[in-house]
């Protein structure tokens, strides 16, 4: 019988972070996805691969520049006082997230889609899983 050895957040963490890239993130904002910022516009795929992996809930925010709500950011919250948010770095001084709502997972996936699973397959290479067939 073979045994998985148990994943570890900072393991789980450095493995969603050397899988961003261009391709990964909203493809309505990939013009402006840089190596530098390498968290912008990676939240919803991001929090989707933590909770297959950790479960939890879904959280969505609002971004709001000057009062107004410009965008949503998506991260995870594992228990009542336990958030994990590995793409909050994204936003600059004048953004700021307000709120979080819990968001049920959709039964599919059809927005980001290929992005999703693009991510979620280098995510479980890395941690020396095998992406599941799709």
């Amino acid at each position: 019988m073979h045994c998985m050895t148990p994943l570890l957040l900072i393991d789980i963490e450095q493995a969603v972070r050397d899988s961003w890239s261009a391709e990964t993130c909203t493809p309505e904002f990939r013009s402006r996805w840089t190596a530098d910022n390498p968290a912008r516009d990676q939240c919803g795929v991001t929090a989707m691969v933590l909770n297959d992996l950790l479960g939890g809930e879904l959280i969505r925010g609002e971004v709001h520049v000057a009062g107004e709500r410009v965008d949503y950011h998506w991260w995870n919250r594992l228990a009542p006082d336990v958030e994990i948010d590995l793409t909050r770095e994204q936003f600059g001084p004048h953004e700021t997230v307000v709120g979080g709502v819990v968001v049920p997972r959709p039964p599919e996936i059809r927005r980001l889609r290929e992005e999703y699973e693009l991510l979620r397959g280098r995510v479980l290479e890395r941690l020396g899983r095998q992406p599941a067939a799709s």
